[in-house]
């Protein structure tokens, strides 16, 4: 049961999640999944966990069958294909139905284990192109997405729409938030794959490394991005898993954002990279800019701790560690 809150937020009667829950991560490996395990087992929760060579969640069966195995009070929805634009450009087939099939599978599994809690991760691509600015939450579905990201975005609206029906259908306590542009330990790297911060960082290390006289970067550097630390993001799960059973998504991020010039600026100097960056103008930019309305979050207690520069700070310093442990 839950009762109307003033606003858009809504808590129940008795706690929504207990002290020491059994709690399902999916994802655990990625970056956002491996923040959440260790957030939640900071809090003295029980994480459960299967490895993608144990359970496929793409395969509704073996995950359905997993659930009610082991019977979690909780699910955090963190697995999905992601990548940045080079990437979603080149496979929106396996974005669009990758994503979709994890989605699926896990959350209708959830249900039929009797699972209590879920909690479903997007992302803040799911937003018009040229959404208002700040985002708020109110801005999805008003308007065209960004063509770059498009088959990504429409699977994770689909997810939303996927955990509405279960509220509204069968009552489930499940709910969705939708982070900003994530960065952090766990982080991927690959220059092909990877998204705009671990690969700014890898490209200024490679140059400063190889004495290269000049770096170019895609678009024109002007498009303006939000970025929060994982660890920021996995404290903002576990009090959403806390706090909130409302049927609107909410936004996860830390307010404030500054341009993709301003970011390899900092990153190159934090590198040690002296040389000259060049902007290849003809590369798409993507959205050009995407800053999230944090009230919501905000109104239920989440303040970030990491900032920015320290974030980035500790991001390479994890990633020289593995590059230097895979030696």
């Amino acid at each position: 049961m839950t009762t109307d809150l003033p606003g858009p937020a809504q808590e129940s009667v008795r706690p929504l999640l207990r002290p020491g829950a059994r709690i399902f991560v999916a994802g655990h490996r990625g970056l956002v999944g491996s923040a959440v395990v260790r957030r939640l087992t900071d809090a003295g929760h029980e994480v459960i966990t299967r490895d993608r060579d144990r359970l496929d969640l793409r395969d509704t069966a073996r995950t359905g069958a997993f659930l009610r195995e082991v019977r979690p009070e909780a699910v955090v929805l963190a697995a999905a294909k992601v990548g940045g634009i080079m990437a979603n450009s080149t496979y929106p087939v396996q974005f669009l139905e990758d994503n979709l099939r994890i989605q699926l599978s896990v959350v209708a599994g959830a249900h039929a284990a009797g699972v209590e809690r879920l909690l479903f991760l997007g992302s803040s691509c799911i937003y018009p192109q040229r959404a208002p600015q700040p985002i708020p939450e109110s801005a999805l579905l008003t308007g065209p997405l960004e063509p770059t990201n498009e088959a990504y975005a429409l699977a994770k609206i689909a997810g939303i729409v996927q955990i509405r029906s279960y509220r509204r259908q069968y009552g489930a306590s499940y709910i969705s938030a939708m982070p900003t542009n994530l960065y952090g330990p766990g982080d991927n790297f690959d220059l092909e794959t990877s998204h705009v911060l671990p690969a700014l960082i890898r490209r200024f290390h490679e140059a400063r490394r190889d004495g290269s006289p000049a770096v170019t970067l895609w678009g024109s550097g002007n498009p303006r991005r939000e970025f929060l630390h994982v660890d920021d993001l996995a404290a903002a799960c576990l009090l959403l898993l806390e706090r909130y059973d409302g049927d609107d998504p909410v936004n996860i991020g830390c307010g404030a954002d500054l341009t993709i010039r301003e970011l390899a600026r900092i990153i190159s100097e934090m590198t040690g990279y002296q040389g000259i960056v060049e902007w290849d103008a003809v590369k798409p930019d993507g959205t050009p800019r995407k800053l999230l309305d944090v009230s919501l979050l905000t109104s239920l207690g989440f303040t970030p701790r990491i900032a920015l520069r320290d974030g980035i700070a500790r991001t390479y310093a994890w990633w020289l560690e593995q590059a230097a442990a895979q030696v």
